[in-house]
Parts: C-alpha cells; structure tokens; sequence
C-alpha cells in the first residue's frame, strides 16, 4: 500500500507582493464567490528549491533547471584548452540529447542553447562532461547510445524526484512527481492595495520643488492556506528505489528529502518585492498527517470565507473541523497526525521534520 505524507500549513503574510502576475500585482484568485490573494505553486517550489533547508541538508543531491547546458559545456571545454570551433561541435550535440536547440540564423554557427529548461540531475551533468570529453578526444559513439549514456530515469537529484521533470522529446527520461504542492490561498477574502510612492532628488535645488520619480506599486496581505502531498514511495522510487541493492539508500536519502522539505515548507517564501516589503513570515500551524488513505486537501474549510477575529485563530478553528468533518464522514485519513500551533504553544518544527523524515521507514 502507498503511504501518502500530507502537509496543511496557515501562514501570516505582511503587506507584501511575493508572486506577481503580468501586471506586477499579487496573483489573485476565486474561492467561493469570492476574491482571494494566491501564491502560485510554481513560485512556492522555486522557493523550496532555494531555501536553506533544502540547499544545505541536500547539497550534492540536488538538480539545476536550465536551458544553457551546452553553453556551459563550451565554456568548460575552451577554458580546458580546447579549440572554439570543436568546443561548440561537442557542445551542440550533447545539449541535444536534453532539448531541441535555438535555431541559428543565416550565417551564424549553431547555438548550443536549449528552447526548452531541462532539470539536470548532478549525475547527468557528470555524465555529460564526461561524453563531451569523449567527443572532444575523437572517440566515436553511436548516436543511438548517447541518450543513454547521459540522461537517467533515476538518480540522486531529491528535487528532480520531488518535483518531477519533462523532456518534450524524451518521454522514457521523463519522471513523474512524487511531491504535489497546491497553490496557497487566503483563507479570508483579500484584494490587492495600491501604493503610490514618489523619490526624491538628491541634488535638488531648494527652488526646485515635487518629486524626482512618480510610481505605483500593488501589495496584499493575509493567512494563507498551503496543501502540498507526497507520495512517499513513488519518492523513494524516483531516487532508484527499485534497483536491486540500492533500496536502503534511497531510503536514506528521502528520509533526508522529506525533513529538509517540512523545514523549508514552513520557513521558505517567494521572494518578488522582498527589498521592499521585508517579508520573511513563518508557518503558524502546519497540520502533517501519514497513511495510506486517499489524500484530500482541506481547501474546504474556506469555500466561505473565514471573517471572525482573529483570523489566524479562525483559520485554524476552520481547519481543524473540516478535517474531523471529513474523518466522521469518511474514516480517519491519516494512521498518523502531528500538529505545530504557535499561537498555542503547541509542538514544533523539529518534531514536524523528524515525523515528516520517518515516514519513508516502511516505504
């Protein structure tokens, strides 16, 4: 049976515009009939890939998201002493094997830069350097073999197993995510504010009155609602799991995975307007519950609104009774729950992380 690791997090944000749409206002969305501040779930991964949490708990376990493998191949290979004509051959056709290229225009040389990101495990970028080598010397591989020789369908990368990865044009290499991470919403109505600011000249001449700059920036604030699930044995198969021999340290390194993803769910944020909002809010109830019932997110509890005071307090109560609502009506959904309340003084994120880290045990 699949054992399902299941997070509900309320967190208090200050007036602050973390993810902007195309317009630079916060993202916005519909609950209920009414408007809601959100966080989009790309923005909130981002965030967790670049946290403390994950960038020194997982160092060397960890992928990179990027069109410019194969610029970084050339450079790697004329700072070697290679020939720049022969450095850009090798680097075009290794960074095929991850992504359809730019095409190059009339007259120039091909381009060695992806159309597509391409999320590139450490083992693969290794294995690429070394093909790129090969190349370099004269050595002759067979096309048909160069994909399997770079690219892996599992590997030590925690974020790629986390997250998954597509490649557009191999779909064998692609991998499927084992950790499902919704978009954060309010749990109460907020709309977006406007502030208008103005900056001074500093060389302005005593007789030479009004503002040197005219602008006009949106912010909003509130508790926001955040569901992220992780299937904790599709996890551990993503990071080799079913190779024979290699169970236990894939065990390992997910256990790991998952106390370095509690720690950054309630501590990481996205950044947009940080310099000028300073918001650094932490989680003030994170709700974990494992098992191996169907997951279901608590997004429910706030269909209407909450609009009592305070509504952090409100939000928890809302939380709490829809989760116990939906046990009476459908059966417990988790074998296992551990709860964080600051406000209530209640538990804490070491005992989150280290619940969070023992749920791949029988995984």
């Amino acid at each position: 049976m699949t054992t399902f690791l299941q997070f509900h997090l309320l967190t208090t944000y200050p007036p602050s515009n973390p993810n902007r749409d195309d317009q630079g206002r916060p993202k916005q969305a519909t609950l209920g009939g009414a408007p809601r501040l959100r966080l989009s779930s790309q923005s909130i991964k981002r965030a967790l890939r670049e946290s403390p949490a994950f960038q020194a708990g997982l160092a060397g376990n960890l992928g990179v998201r990027t069109k410019r493998i194969g610029t970084r191949i050339e450079e790697k290979l004329i700072a070697g002493g290679a020939g720049a004509e022969a450095a850009r051959k090798v680097a075009v056709t290794v960074a095929g094997l991850f992504s359809k290229l730019e095409a190059a225009t009339k007259g120039e040389a091909e381009k060695p830069l992806a159309t597509t990101l391409a999320f590139v495990s450490p083992d693969e970028w290794r294995y690429a350097d070394e093909l790129a080598a090969k190349l370099l010397a004269g050595e002759s591989v067979p096309k048909d073999l160069m994909k399997g020789t770079v690219l892996r369908r599992a590997d030590g990368a925690v974020d790629i197993a986390m997250f998954g990865r597509m490649l557009a044009d191999d779909p064998d290499f692609n991998r499927e995510a084992a950790v499902q991470v919704g978009h954060a919403i309010t749990t109460h109505q907020a709309l977006a504010e406007e502030d208008y600011f103005t900056a001074v000249d500093d060389l302005n001449k005593a007789e030479d009155t009004g503002a040197g700059h005219l602008g006009e920036n949106a912010f909003g604030s509130g508790v926001y609602y955040l569901y992220v699930c992780v299937d904790c044995d599709l996890l551990v198969r993503n990071l080799g799991g079913d190779i024979e021999g290699n169970r236990d340290e894939a065990r390992k390194l997910a256990a790991k995975g998952l106390e370095a993803l509690a720690q950054a769910l309630a501590t990481a944020t996205p950044r947009g307007k940080q310099n000028s909002h300073a918001h650094h809010p932490r989680a003030g109830y994170v709700r974990v519950e494992k098992g191996s019932t169907q997951p279901r997110d608590l997004t429910g509890a706030f269909f209407a609104p909450v609009r009592g005071q305070p509504w952090e307090a409100e939000s928890v109560r809302a939380l709490e009774e829809m989760a116990a609502k939906l046990d009476r009506a459908y059966g417990p959904a988790a074998e296992a729950v551990v709860v964080m309340d600051v406000a209530k003084g209640q538990g804490s994120l070491a005992e989150i992380a280290a619940f969070a880290r023992g749920a791949v045990a029988d995984a």
